[in-house]
């Protein structure tokens, strides 16, 4: 079978074939991006928190008027919580993972440095590293004796002293260094030092500094009481769940009804519903692509068809002259693996022109090369499943009908 008669065809029914060229191009190009996009999502979608998911609720409330006495019912919500049945701790928190509101302060070894690193500051109740569940891989927790009011701090009427990193923030200050004992400028005049390093924990969000930035993050020994975030962390053991939740309400308006009750959720709850703008997107690209393919292989089918309709004494000929069925089904596969392939090339360069778009635009980052030629076996697969149909009633056309029809 010989390339150049085929292009000599095509030249002539150059308007249909520069259409399904043009149709393949877009597609190529829309489904690489959307094929790499979705990967985008799903990786962020499965991003680790560094928590015990699996062990941890969340309950948050809000005060109803003013809350003199919040450490007070803090320690009493304690009491109360850690009563009931598969209640292994408890602590308050201004943040969790994932939870959107976020706490940021600026980190830096240098005193004043203008090119401080955007960082997330986790504060709480002493057992908030244990109730979290994060790994903590050198050093030590806060002693009790190192922890301040959160309204001291603010004032400056208290120095803190410590703080716990996690490995994110060791290694961009000190690579290949340990952290334990370093200085770091996060609050106040004076430097806090490194008494702890945990694997990792997320950051509550990305407003602060970025997906790069994910676990740029540490914990203060700044206590909190309920009315500073309004979370409560509790680890449970998971056979105790359902139970632990019905009961949490009533327990805590036992202690003070004078709260409203905003969120109740374990842990797989609150990534679900921080990641659902992503697993929405991803959806919406998944059925964008498929459509897209549906259409090209559907654009593929009607050509082809059109082209056998039109071909039908070409197609006699060559059978009276000896070609066989095969010849004329790898005739319509070569025509259309020409056509596919001229597509793709245009739709590479296309794909990376969107890409660049996407990159200025919204931030997305650069496409990989991989994610073309995966693309382009796609569309060439699609294509000859496409033309297998007409191209197999072709090669049943009769010499005898065919050479009738002239």
């Amino acid at each position: 079978m010989h390339v150049l008669p085929i292009l000599h065809t095509l030249r002539r029914h150059r308007t249909a074939a520069s259409l399904i060229v043009l149709e393949i191009a877009l597609t190529c190009a829309i489904v690489c991006n959307a094929v790499f996009v979705i990967k985008e999502r799903l990786g962020r979608m499965d991003r680790p928190s560094g928590l015990v998911e699996s062990e941890l609720l969340r309950l948050q409330v809000a005060s109803i008027g003013v809350n003199d006495d919040a450490a007070a019912v803090t320690l009493q919500d304690f009491a109360a919580i850690r009563a009931l049945p598969g209640v292994r701790s408890v602590a308050t928190t201004n943040m969790i993972p994932f939870g959107n509101s976020s706490w940021n302060s600026d980190a830096s070894p240098i005193k004043d440095d203008p090119n401080g690193v955007n960082t997330a500051m986790y504060m709480g109740s002493p057992d908030l590293l244990e109730a979290f569940g994060v790994q903590l891989i050198a050093g030590r927790d806060f002693t009790l004796d190192e922890y301040v009011e959160l309204k001291a701090a603010q004032q400056n009427k208290a120095k803190i002293s410590s703080t716990i990193i996690t490995k994110a923030v060791a290694e961009r200050f000190w690579p290949g260094d340990s952290a334990l004992g370093k200085k770091l400028y996060v609050w106040g005049d004076d430097p806090q030092t490194v008494v702890g390093v945990v694997d990792r924990i997320a950051r509550p969000n990305e407003g602060g500094g970025g997906v790069n930035d994910a676990e740029m993050a540490m914990f203060m020994p700044v206590d909190t009481p309920f009315n500073i975030g309004g979370n409560y962390l509790i680890r449970i053991d998971p056979t105790y769940r359902d139970s632990i939740l019905a009961a949490l309400e009533s327990t805590m308006t036992r202690v003070n009804p004078n709260r409203i009750f905003l969120e109740k959720q374990t842990f797989a709850e609150v990534r679900t519903k921080y990641f659902r703008k992503d697993r929405s997107m991803a959806y919406l690209l998944v059925g964008v692509s498929v459509a897209l393919l549906i259409i090209t292989a559907l654009g593929v089918i009607g050509l082809a068809s059109f082209w056998v309709q039109q071909r039908t004494r070409q197609i006699g000929v060559r059978r009276a002259l000896g070609a066989t069925k095969r010849d004329i089904v790898h005739y319509f596969q070569l025509e259309n693996f020409i056509l596919a392939t001229i597509g793709i090339i245009l739709g590479m360069v296309l794909a990376y022109g969107i890409n660049l778009w996407l990159m200025d635009t919204y931030g997305v980052a650069r496409l990989p090369a991989e994610f073309l030629p995966v693309g382009a076996l796609l569309l060439w697969f699609l294509g000859q499943v496409a033309v297998l149909g007409p191209a197999l009633r072709a090669a049943g056309i009769p010499p005898a009908i065919a050479t009738r029809s002239v």
